[in-house]
């Protein structure tokens, strides 16, 4: 395992737990392009502690090591998030090499990343590593598909549809409100399958605002 190692005067800018909650604090505030500046300047003087010629793995029980996988884990979700799909896919690369095991499931977002840049082989090398008891997994399928043929696969629709219905009545609705009961069941250790299946919405949201077309297949089969 690597152990990063510092500058011998270090100050507030490698803080990065620090800098990490902070950013969370603005995020919570509203104020969203501080927090992602924020994180975005400390992902780059961490970039500076990182050797790029070595096989580098970092010890996700080691509590620093864990919140600077965690600060490049959020910095990828800003990017993927604004649609800088790229950039995104390349800081989960780089989280996914650090982190084999994958604590954070960044296998996921960088799936829907594939997908958007139309990197299929990629996307069907992630793909399996998804397990098939996450909904995303189907969502991702058939948007692979949609976004290559133009049609959703009719089996994986049924499976969908029959495997994760809550999640199909989300995807398929048309009101998907940011309620205070939703805020608050979010924030509890187990939310509602409801609650997750409109969280998982308001994740991918931006992709079928980008590439339109899906959703309204969705509806249509």
């Amino acid at each position: 395992m690597y152990v990063i190692s510092y500058p011998e005067h270090v100050g507030a800018e490698y803080d990065f737990s620090a800098i990490r909650h902070h950013s969370h604090v603005c995020q919570r505030k509203g104020e969203f392009e501080k927090a992602c500046n924020m994180r975005y300047e400390a992902f780059k003087k961490l970039m500076d502690l990182i050797p790029d010629e070595d096989e580098v793995v970092l010890d996700w029980d080691d509590e620093p090591s864990q919140e600077v996988l965690k600060l490049i884990g959020d910095c990828s979700i800003d990017q993927y998030l604004v649609g800088d799909f790229e950039m995104a896919a390349g800081m989960m690369e780089m989280l996914l090499d650090l982190d084999p095991e994958d604590h954070l499931e960044i296998t996921k977002p960088l799936a829907y990343c594939y997908v958007a840049l139309e990197e299929y082989e990629l996307f069907d090398e992630v793909v399996n590593d998804i397990s098939d008891k996450y909904p995303e997994k189907e969502i991702l399928k058939m948007w692979s598909e949609f976004r290559k043929t133009g049609r959703i696969p009719s089996g994986e629709f049924i499976y969908f549809k029959k495997n994760f219905p809550v999640f199909y009545r989300e995807f398929t609705a048309d009101d998907h409100a940011v309620s205070p009961e939703y805020l608050q069941d979010i924030e509890r250790d187990h939310p509602s399958k409801e609650t997750l299946a409109r969280e998982l919405w308001l994740q991918t949201e931006h992709l079928w605002a980008q590439f339109p077309g899906f959703i309204e297949a969705l509806k249509a089969c």
